[in-house]
């Protein structure tokens, strides 16, 4: 599942998605996550976890209760400051892309089976900054709230260079890919709204085996509108191609002046 599409002067973005996508595979080629439940670090360091003490949550951990939006394998908080946007298949409502927008930022995210102990980010993270390197573009890793994450300068829109945030978080056989767009790219601080989701979600994997780097499925909310009236509202698009039915179907992010809109390349 790709986090950018393919369109006209975004080539080095979807460059470097493909490279967030295919740091997961590589990570996880040949191995097969083993079945049990395992234990995850909250506090996180001596299997390598995130710090994970204000969240993200485990399904199986002591979360606190909030409202959330049900889509799955997330959980995530409901809040009126924010939009929750979903490409879906109109048929079965699985979720290919995920996006939580507020004020002109955006974090796409994305949970995937790991093993039992974590430490997934460390490598994928050098094969992002690897990958962007080769086409050209501008990185750096840097410290942040989630660890050592990947600051880029990626081309958009008529090759003008766009940042790009990408975080990770390990969690008990489970790895969530965080990228922030927007201004919550370019300033933490702009971020904090987003934060607040990502911290206060729970990751819902359960407890089948799973090939390593394997998505997590999510699904379109049950019943959007009434989650939607006490908290976040939840926007949904088709997966598929009403212009041009060869085209495959790829979700497509751009950052217009007003803020960060989803659409989609057919």
């Amino acid at each position: 599942m790709g986090l950018f599409g393919r369109s006209k002067g975004e080539r080095a973005s979807q460059e470097a998605e493909d490279a967030a996508d295919a740091a997961v595979a590589d990570d996880a080629a040949d191995r097969v996550d083993e079945q049990g439940s395992g234990e995850g670090s909250i506090g996180g360091s001596s299997d390598g976890s995130s710090d994970r003490s204000n969240g993200p949550w485990d399904a199986d951990e002591d979360y606190p209760d909030v409202p959330r939006v049900d889509l799955g394998g997330l959980l995530l908080p409901q809040s009126q400051q924010v939009r929750i946007q979903v490409q879906a298949d109109p048929s079965s409502g699985a979720v290919s892309q995920l996006s939580v927008l507020s004020e002109g930022s955006a974090v796409q995210i994305q949970p995937y089976a790991a093993p039992r102990k974590a430490g997934m980010w460390d490598e994928i993270r050098q094969q992002i900054v690897s990958s962007i390197n080769s086409s050209g573009g501008l990185v750096e890793q840097v410290e942040g709230p989630y660890g050592t994450e990947v600051r880029a300068q990626v081309a958009g829109a008529e090759g003008k260079a766009q940042p790009a945030r990408f975080c990770g978080i390990d969690g008990p056989r489970w790895f969530v890919r965080l990228v922030f767009l927007g201004k919550a790219a370019r300033d933490v601080q702009a971020a904090g709204v987003l934060d607040d989701i990502v911290r206060g979600m729970v990751v819902v994997r359960g407890d089948e085996a799973m090939p390593m780097g394997n998505s997590i499925a999510l699904r379109v909310p049950q019943n959007p509108e009434s989650e939607s009236e006490s908290g976040s509202a939840v926007d949904e698009s088709a997966s598929g191609d009403a212009s041009d039915s060869s085209a495959p179907a790829r979700p497509s992010l751009t950052l217009p002046v007003r803020g960060p809109e989803i659409t989609e390349t057919r």
